[in-house]
């Protein structure tokens, strides 16, 4: 059922190699019958079976970034772990390239869990995801809907729904701005059905205007620098099509959050422009609902949205392990 990738296998992460765990490449699929590639870590010495974590994000990052860094610092502290590269992205299958799906990312999380929960060394009644960035929303809309997650933590969290059809902080968040975007996305579609091809938006601005936004800034320090780059990165390079995320805007992702009974934790900083996404989130997640007293929301005072990427100091881990070993029992 899965296609052959090529996968590399020299390290080649933006963050060094733990002597303290074993690594290899793997590959699953998901019920569309894209094949995934994913990194795996796991402890070098356990006994028994292993409760495991699935880990993905950023939005338009690749598993050689932050979330291959959250999934080995993971397998340190003794769980199975893996960072995959969703479908149509980095290493991963799917064609046409550098699209995302409400739909399918879901997906990509849930098979992820199929994948972690046939492996002879994990206990698949304990498995648990961590979703960083817009893939924060993905593993919260994905906790709605599996019930064989235990526990789930969002990490600097974006609602990839909300962005899409309002804009940052909400500023475009009417029906005429919502309409000159579709305008924007149908002439492009019309284009590329055209030419044969699929336009690409752009990843972060470089070279960096001097009036970026600081959040523009914190993006273009990681991605655009040796700290974060990576060249199958989409936000290192030419970003996603321009059409590939227009479903977005139409689907809420986070409609039945307030419905999960396993544990969340949302952790976010204090100065992140993407803070009220979080804070939002939680609050919805949290009220009207049966099951809130699992819920926990974590502000990192200072520390603004890419801290949250690969800044070890501040990435609070030990608060993480603690919440995975108390819910994944």
């Amino acid at each position: 059922m899965e296609e052959k990738l090529n996968l590399v296998q020299e390290w080649d992460k933006t963050f060094p190699k733990s002597e303290n765990v074993n690594h290899r490449k793997v590959t699953f699929h998901n019920r569309y019958g894209i094949t995934l590639a994913a990194d795996l870590y796991e402890p070098k010495e356990y006994e028994e079976k292993l409760a495991a974590i699935a880990v993905c994000g950023p939005f338009g990052a690749v598993k050689e970034q932050a979330s291959g860094l959250y999934a080995q610092n993971m397998a340190e502290r003794g769980f199975l772990t893996i960072a995959f590269d969703p479908s149509y992205t980095g290493e991963s299958g799917g064609l046409p390239r550098y699209m995302a799906s409400p739909d399918i990312n879901t997906e990509d999380f849930q098979a992820a869990v199929d994948f972690l929960s046939i492996q002879e060394n994990v206990d698949s009644e304990k498995i648990g995801i961590i979703g960083i960035c817009g893939w924060g929303g993905m593993a919260l809309n994905t906790a709605a809907i599996d019930t064989r997650i235990k526990a789930t933590v969002a990490s600097t969290m974006y609602d990839m729904s909300r962005v899409g059809a309002n804009g940052y902080f909400d500023a475009n968040n009417n029906e005429e701005e919502r309409h000159k975007l579709r305008v924007l996305y149908n002439t492009q579609r019309t284009e590329d059905y055209k030419t044969g091809t699929y336009k690409r938006a752009g990843g972060v601005v470089d070279p960096l205007p001097e009036d970026a936004p600081f959040f523009v800034k914190d993006y273009y320090d990681y991605y655009k620098t040796n700290r974060g780059y990576h060249k199958r990165s989409l936000n290192s390079n030419d970003g996603w099509n321009v059409t590939g995320t227009m479903s977005f805007m139409n689907i809420p992702i986070l409609k039945y959050t307030n419905e999960i009974r396993s544990s969340v934790l949302v952790i976010h900083g204090e100065k992140a422009h993407s803070c009220y996404m979080s804070k939002d989130a939680f609050k919805n997640m949290t009220e009207n609902s049966n099951y809130k007293d699992n819920k926990e929301l974590m502000i990192i005072p200072n520390a603004v949205h890419t801290d949250l990427y690969d800044k070890v100091d501040i990435i609070p881990f030990d608060k993480i392990e603690k919440f995975f070993k108390d819910n994944l029992k």
